[in-house]
């Protein structure tokens, strides 16, 4: 068995550990990071992994910095299943949406700050003599 971390390592957001058994690829807890937008931003867009290789998911409980990122695994190509217990799927419910909302806040804020920086630099080219 291997285990490799991927995430809530010397930090303690973004829990995602995958662990390796043979045939088996199981990914215990899919967190997403939280701090600043733009530290964060480029963590919770991409996995260090091929989502389509794992088997089954493990999910310990439903706080985002362990499920916020589920979508995201789904969308990119894993089809196991996610093992949590109940209470874990009924926060779940509640508590995807709002990871949702949170991403596209910080997208929306993100892509303002740079059209804002392309818009300053533009409008302080110096213009060339005709």
């Amino acid at each position: 068995m291997e285990v490799t971390f991927y995430g809530a390592v010397r930090e303690v957001t973004g829990s995602c550990h995958l662990i390796s058994t043979g045939n088996d690829k199981i990914l215990l807890d899919c967190g997403m990071f939280q701090g600043r937008r733009k530290d964060t931003n480029q963590k919770n867009r991409k996995f260090l992994f091929d989502p389509e290789i794992i088997t089954n998911m493990v999910l310990s409980h439903a706080h985002i910095d362990h499920s916020g990122r589920i979508p995201l695994l789904v969308q990119k190509g894993f089809n196991g299943r996610i093992i949590c217990t109940r209470a874990t799927t009924d926060a779940c419910a509640y508590l995807l949406p709002d990871s949702a909302h949170i991403q596209e806040s910080d997208a929306q804020y993100l892509n303002y700050k740079l059209v804002r920086s392309a818009l300053y630099k533009i409008k302080n080219i110096p213009c060339e003599p005709e």
